[in-house]
């Protein structure tokens, strides 16, 4: 065993590329993790409201809103990177490396953090709706006052699977050229069989998911108090 892990992490593994590789992951992470809790909240909202039966309940603009929702749920993330590359050039001037991976990232992460903020909305209970109607709450005071509160455990769930789920697309955007640690693990561990630089960024994913699982689960027991 001993002898098993002397050899994956001998054989000229280039730990500066290995730290780069890192922080390109960690800022394509956080950069569209960011932009992606920004628009995916309030078009989660929006679902929510013009849903059936709802506080602003609009059969066609759910009905648009859902489909287009679930066209970009359907699309494999691969075959996303490779038909946003015109979009992306346009928007950030390059394909590759973090700039070219962010754009991406956010609108293949996008809709599904916003089915979950439905989903987690969908879960408070209607007694507070009806309480916050009666009391004469505009929808603008019982979504900021009453819907959001309620459902704060269950959007921080939500954004944690998300982030789980963008360190996965992360790595797909190597395919690409997109950098970051799946494209370290392509280079160097698939196209050179370099099984070390393959275990170790193995290795460093699961760090990362398993840090980011712990912190969202902190703060989910914390505001469910």
């Amino acid at each position: 065993m001993n002898e098993f892990f002397q050899s994956l992490m001998s054989g000229g593994v280039a730990w500066d590329d290995i730290g780069w590789a890192s922080v390109d992951t960690l800022l394509m992470l956080g950069g569209a993790l960011s932009l992606t809790l920004l628009l995916g909240l309030p078009l989660g909202i929006l679902l929510f409201l013009t849903s059936p039966k709802k506080l602003l309940a609009s059969p066609r603009t759910y009905a648009s809103v859902s489909f287009g929702v679930n066209i970009l749920r359907s699309l494999p993330f691969v075959i996303l990177l490779i038909a946003m590359i015109p979009v992306t050039v346009l928007l950030t001037g390059t394909s590759l490396g973090v700039a070219g991976a962010i754009p991406p990232l956010v609108v293949g992460g996008t809709p599904f953090f916003a089915r979950l903020v439905e989903t987690a909305l969908r879960e408070v209970d209607h007694g507070i709706i009806e309480a916050s109607m009666a009391m004469g709450a505009s929808v603008r005071q019982i979504v900021t006052g009453a819907l959001l509160p309620e459902a704060l455990p269950g959007i921080i769930a939500a954004a944690t699977v998300t982030a789980i789920a963008l360190v996965s697309y992360t790595a797909l955007s190597g395919v690409v050229g997109g950098g970051g640690l799946g494209d370290l693990a392509i280079r160097y561990g698939y196209q050179r069989f370099q099984l070390n630089v393959m275990f170790i960024t193995i290795i460093l994913l699961l760090i990362l998911v398993q840090m980011l699982q712990w912190a969202g689960d902190r703060l989910v027991t914390h505001f469910s108090r």
